[in-house]
């Protein structure tokens, strides 16, 4: 299992919650960088470290200048939304039926087909909720998650900052603080990072203080896969995605989740300035540093040759998978270390890109992985013949013991 460059932010959220919805929604693993991690909850997204900002109000800066005030289009939803209040306990695990009969009176007039959910009562880990709904402008799928968080911790923080532009194509994306202290992220992608298909994703992420972690994802399509576009754009706008996510039931039905579903937080890793600092330090001379990741360990560089993206990734206990990063082919240092190196056209299939990898992974689990491509970022056509940094140059700086100190 090797480290995943380019992971869909719409997998992100929806984990487990789509986990048993067959190849509906399958999330596209090609679509968006994930921070190497390699495997469940236990290893998240990390590559978003930064605290939000919590000016509530901001709008959203759509394609083309045009504003998208996320928090009222003066639209109404469908009367007699109904469901458990929070308060409510103890409480009964909610059921798939529910769940898709308070998504449906929340959608404004329309029809619905292919509904189908799983709540707890279900035996659904992260009960979801998913239809197509079609405003009389074009079907688009819509689906619902509910979750348990930790807030203020490494998941909450992942699952509410906005992506890094430059690892993360979209047209608008705003993170805000909510009066009652909620965190709402409100985004405006793609499905594919490199919209090599029209297929917008749209999506609201809510996590409350008490942990409550409700998400909204919807497409300009029926399905996000072998699906054709059919409409401009989602059918939900800004407003009304905020009105979805933030609506009192959904966090009634996450409580009545177990609390042990919500999972330890994994131990704080090395920050990303840190990482990138020790990064910069091994880099060789003639590579000149032009952008610096803010929330993800990646730097463009230029050798006078063109620019190149450099990622590296740090992790711990990765002992266990050893055999799957780790195979035919890999090498064994004198000291145990196992060393892999891996050519490919990079995870967007860009054409011409060429990307380079060592990984290592040292006795006590402890993994380095460096990557270079001929490219600026993932998206773009190639720079330049080969990447940034030569395969030599990885292998040293993914086996130098200035990376001990995150041991």
């Amino acid at each position: 299992m090797p480290v995943e460059h380019d992971q869909d932010p719409f997998e992100t959220r929806l984990g487990l919650a789509l986990r048993d919805a067959g190849d509906h929604f399958t999330a596209d693993r090609t679509a968006l960088v994930d921070g190497g991690l390699a495997r469940g909850r236990r290893q998240r997204l990390r590559r978003r470290t930064a605290v939000l900002g919590g000016v509530a109000g901001v709008a959203l800066a759509g394609v083309g200048g045009t504003l998208l005030t996320p928090w009222d289009d003066g639209t109404a939803s469908r009367p007699g939304t109904t469901g458990r209040p929070s308060a409510q306990a103890p409480l009964a695990p909610v059921t798939g039926r529910e769940l898709i009969e308070s998504l449906e009176k929340m959608l404004p007039e329309g029809e619905v087909s292919g509904q189908e959910a799983k709540g707890g009562a279900d035996g659904a880990p992260a009960p979801y909720a998913r239809l197509v709904f079609d405003d009389g402008e074009g079907a688009a799928a819509v689906v619902v998650g509910l979750d348990r968080i930790a807030f203020g911790g490494q998941h909450a923080r992942q699952a509410v900052d906005c992506p890094d532009r430059t690892l993360v194509r979209h047209d608008a994306c705003v993170s805000t603080e909510l009066p009652d202290g909620s965190l709402l992220k409100l985004f405006q992608g793609y499905v594919y990072g490199d919209r090599r298909a029209k297929t917008k994703l749209w999506s609201a992420d809510l996590v409350t203080p008490a942990g409550q972690h409700v998400f909204v994802t919807e497409l300009n399509s029926a399905a996000e896969k072998d699906s054709p576009v059919t409409r401009p754009e989602p059918p939900l706008s800004t407003a009304r995605l905020k009105k979805l996510v933030t609506a009192p039931v959904w966090r009634g039905y996450v409580d009545s989740l177990p609390e042990d579903l919500e999972g330890a937080e994994p131990p704080a890793g090395p920050s990303v300035d840190s990482v990138l600092d020790t990064l910069a330090a091994l880099l060789p001379r003639k590579a000149k540093v032009v952008e610096r990741g803010e929330d993800y360990s990646f730097l463009v560089l230029d050798d006078g040759g063109g620019r190149g993206y450099v990622q590296v990734d740090v992790q711990q206990n990765m002992g266990d998978v050893a055999g799957e990063l780790f195979g035919e082919g890999s090498e064994t240092l004198p000291d145990g270390t196992l060393v892999n190196v891996r050519e490919s056209a990079g995870d967007k299939g860009v054409p011409g890109a060429v990307m380079w990898t060592v990984d290592s992974l040292r006795t006590d689990g402890f993994r380095v992985t460096v990557s270079a491509l001929n490219a600026p970022t993932q998206h773009d056509a190639p720079s330049r013949t080969a990447p940034v940094l030569t395969k030599a140059q990885l292998r040293k700086i993914a086996l130098s013991p200035e990376w001990d100190r995150y041991r």
